[in-house]
C-alpha cells in the first residue's frame, strides 16, 4: 500500500509520541469523529512504530469489540502496511497474537475482544507496555478500565479510537471531556481529513446517512438518539413488486407468542431484495395464542408453494426453530446485534438494495412508529414497541441481504460503525 500524503490530523496521530512533538509526554491519545476519516490505520501504524522505537521484548494489547472484527478491520490491513515499511510481522492466529521485529528488536502484540462485561476476565493478569482500543465506545467500561490497568510498564501509553455515540456515554464523559486532565491528546477527525477519499466518495457517504447516524458518522458529533429510528422512510421507499419470477426467495421471522409474530417473504431480482408480502399475527389483539405448529403452517401459507433458500429466525426462538427443522426447512439463526442491524437496514434501504412492497402494511406502519428510547441512559436502544416487523427486517438485512450486497457500503456495518 502506498501513501501519497497525510492530512495534518493524520500526521499528528502518527507522530505525537516522537521526540520533537510537544505531546511526547502525554499518557494517551484519543481519536474520534467521522467514519472513513483515516483515523484507524494511522493509529495502528503509529502504535506499532512507537512500540518498536521505545521498547524491546515487551507485550502490548490490541483490543476490539471482537477478535474477528479486530482482525478484519485493523490487523488484516495493518500488518501488510508494516511489512511494506520494513517490519517483519508474524501472525499466530491460533494464539491470537502477532510479533513484530525491526532493528534487532522484537515485541509481541496480543489480540482481545471486549464484547461484554465478562470480557474483562480475558485480560486480567497481563502486563502491557501499551494498549490500543479500536472502537472503544462499543466496549463495556469494565473491559476498557481493565485493559488500561494492565499498562504498568514505565513509559506505557493508551491509544483510543472510536466513532461517537450518545452524549451520556461513559467514554465521552470520562475521557473525551476530561482529555486535558487525563493528559490525553484529543484529535477529532472529519471526512475531509482523509486525503484518500475523493469528493465524489465523500458526497456519497453524506447521502448514505440521516438523522442521528448522519450527525455521528458524518459530522462526528456525540449526540443523543431521538425521534423515529428510520426518520428518512417515506413513500419513496415503497413500490409495487417487480413483474416475473424472482431469482431466489427467503423468509425472515420475528417469533412471538404473547407478543406479535411477524414474517416477511423476500424475493431477489437484479441485485434488489423486495419484501413481497408478509404475515403479522397479534395474539393479544386476537385473544388466541398460536402454537409452533400453527406458525409453521402459516409460514408455509405465506410462501404459497415457494421454496425459500433460507428462513432467518431470531436465535432465541429455539422451539420454533426446531419445529421448522422438523419440516425440513432451511433455517438460519439471525445475526441479532440491534444497533448494527439498524444501521445496516438503513443503509440498504437508502442504497435501494431493500424495497418494501405495498402489501406489507404492518411493516410500513411500524416504520412510521419505531422510535428511539430517549429516556435510556448509556448505549442507544429503540423503544420495545412497534418493533416486530422491524426486527424481522433487521434479521434479514444482517443475515441474508448483507452477504449478497456486502461489496458496498453495507459491509461497513458489521461489528464496526
Amino acid at each position: 500500500m502506498r501513501f501519497e500524503t497525510f492530512s495534518e490530523k493524520q500526521a499528528l496521530a502518527l507522530t505525537w509520541w516522537s521526540n520533537s512533538s510537544p505531546y511526547e509526554d502525554f499518557d494517551a491519545i484519543i481519536c474520534d469523529g467521522a467514519v472513513r476519516s483515516g483515523k484507524t490505520l494511522c493509529m495502528g501504524i503509529s502504535f506499532i512504530c512507537w512500540a518498536m522505537r521505545r521498547f524491546d521484548g515487551k507485550q502490548f494489547g490490541l483490543c476490539g469489540k471482537t477478535i474477528a472484527s479486530l482482525r478484519r478491520n485493523v490487523v488484516s490491513v495493518l500488518l501488510p502496511v508494516m511489512s511494506d515499511l520494513g517490519f517483519v510481522c508474524e501472525e499466530k492466529i491460533s494464539k491470537n497474537l502477532f510479533t513484530v521485529s525491526f532493528g534487532g528488536r522484537m515485541n509481541v502484540f496480543y489480540l482481545f475482544g471486549g464484547r461484554d462485561e465478562s470480557s474483562q476476565a480475558l485480560i486480567q493478569g497481563a502486563t502491557f507496555a501499551g494498549v490500543l482500543l479500536d472502537e472503544v465506545a462499543l466496549m463495556p467500561r469494565s473491559f476498557v478500565e481493565q485493559a488500561c490497568a494492565r499498562c504498568s510498564v514505565a513509559g506505557s501509553k493508551l491509544w483510543f479510537n472510536c466513532n461517537p455515540e450518545g452524549p451520556n456515554h461513559w467514554f465521552y464523559v470520562e475521557w473525551v471531556k476530561k482529555s486535558t486532565e487525563r493528559r490525553a491528546l484529543y484529535i477529532h477527525f472529519n471526512l475531509e481529513d482523509n486525503p484518500a477519499l475523493s469528493r465524489k466518495i465523500i458526497a456519497r457517504y453524506r447521502k448514505m446517512y440521516s438523522g442521528v447516524f448522519y450527525r455521528r458518522f458524518i459530522l462526528g458529533e456525540w449526540v443523543a438518539s431521538q425521534g423515529r429510528v428510520y426518520d428518512f422512510f417515506d413513500e419513496s421507499f415503497i413500490s409495487d413488486p417487480p413483474e416475473g419470477e424472482m431469482e431466489e426467495y427467503a423468509v425472515s421471522c420475528d417469533y412471538g407468542t404473547a407478543n406479535p409474530a411477524s414474517f416477511g417473504l423476500w424475493g431477489l431480482k437484479n441485485g434488489i431484495w423486495y419484501r413481497l408480502r408478509e404475515y403479522y399475527y397479534n395474539s393479544r389483539a386476537e385473544g388466541v395464542q398460536k402454537t409452533d405448529a400453527e406458525y409453521v403452517r402459516d409460514l408455509l401459507g405465506l410462501c404459497d408453494g415457494i421454496r425459500p433458500r433460507a428462513i432467518v429466525v431470531d436465535p432465541s426462538a429455539a422451539s420454533f426453530i426446531e419445529a421448522l427443522k422438523r419440516e425440513g426447512l432451511p433455517v438460519l439463526k439471525a445475526e441479532n446485534d440491534v444497533l448494527s442491524g439498524i444501521r445496516l437496514t438503513a443503509d440498504l434501504l437508502k442504497s435501494g438494495k431493500l424495497v418494501i412492497c405495498r402489501d406489507c402494511v404492518d411493516a410500513i406502519r411500524e416504520f412510521s412508529l419505531y422510535s428511539w428510547d430517549e429516556k435510556r441512559e448509556g448505549r442507544d436502544a429503540p423503544i420495545k414497541q412497534f418493533d416486530h416487523a422491524m426486527d424481522d427486517i433487521r434479521y434479514f438485512a444482517a443475515t441474508v441481504a448483507l452477504p449478497k450486497c456486502g461489496s458496498g457500503f453495507a459491509a461497513t456495518f458489521v461489528e464496526r460503525s
